[in-house]
C-alpha cells in the first residue's frame, strides 16, 4: 500500500503517518530523512543536494524524486510505504507520478488530514518545549505541572519560533498557495481520502484505517 499523507503544518499528519505505518508493518519516509541519509552516506545524490543546502538554494525535484525512488524500492518497502513531506507542489506530484508510472507503479491513497487554521494557530501556539531535555508540551491539552517549568529536569519552558503565530500564518500561508491544490490534484485522480483532524489522534487514525479497508 503506497500512501501520500496531505495537511496544513501542525495538523498531525505525520503522528498519522507514523500510526499507519506501524499498523501494517511498512515505513514512514519522510524527505527530510531520505536527504539526511543520502547526506551522511556521502551518496552521488547526498553530494548533489548538499551542494544546494550550503548554498542556501532549494534541492531540484529531480534530484529528491531520484532520492525518493532510491529509497522506496528498498527492501523494506515491498509491501507498500507512507510518504510524508513530499510532493508538495503540484509540479512535483505529476513529477512522481510521471516517475512511477515508468515503473508500472502508482500511488494508492492521499490521505488528507483536514484541520481549520483557526485550530492550528491554536495548537502550534499553545505548544513549549524544553531546550534542556526535549520534553515537549501543550498549556491545554498537555501542561505541565508548573506553569512554564518542565516536569522532567525544572528547565524553562520557551515557545519555539517556528510555533510563534506570526510564523504559523506564514506557514499556513504558505501551505494553502503551493500544497492545498494537491488535495485538489489527487481526489481528481480518485486516490483523495479525507479525514476530520481535529478528532482525538486515536479517533482519527481509527477514521483512516477505515476508510482504507473500505
Amino acid at each position: 500500500m503506497k500512501i501520500i499523507m496531505l495537511g496544513a503544518p501542525g495538523a498531525g499528519k505525520g503522528t498519522q503517518a507514523k500510526k499507519i505505518a506501524a499498523e501494517y508493518s511498512i515505513p514512514h519516509i519522510s524527505t527530510g530523512d531520505i536527504f539526511r541519509a543520502n547526506i551522511k552516506e556521502g551518496t552521488e545524490l547526498g553530494v548533489k543536494a548538499k551542494s544546494y543546502i550550503d548554498s542556501g538554494n532549494l534541492v531540484p525535484d529531480e534530484i529528491t524524486i531520484a532520492m525518493l525512488l532510491d529509497r522506496i524500492h528498498q527492501d523494506d518497502c515491498k509491501k507498500g510505504f507512507v510518504l510524508d513531506g513530499f510532493p508538495r507542489t503540484i509540479a512535483q506530484a505529476v513529477s512522481l507520478g510521471e516517475a512511477l508510472d515508468k515503473l508500472g507503479e502508482k500511488i494508492d491513497y492521499a490521505v488528507e488530514v483536514d484541520v481549520p487554521d483557526s485550530a492550528i494557530l491554536s495548537r502550534m501556539s499553545g505548544r513549549r518545549v524544553c531546550l534542556s531535555c526535549g520534553s515537549t508540551y501543550h498549556i491545554e491539552f498537555t501542561p505541565p505541572t508548573k506553569e512554564n517549568v518542565c516536569d522532567s529536569c525544572e528547565h524553562d519552558l520557551v515557545i519555539r519560533d517556528d510555533d510563534k503565530p506570526e510564523t504559523v500564518k506564514k506557514r499556513l500561508e504558505v501551505y494553502h498557495e503551493l500544497t492545498s491544490p494537491l488535495v485538489d490534484y489527487y481526489d481528481k485522480h480518485g486516490i483523495l481520502k479525507k479525514v476530520d483532524g481535529t478528532k482525538l489522534p486515536e479517533e482519527v487514525f481509527s477514521d483512516i484505517i477505515a476508510m482504507l479497508r473500505e
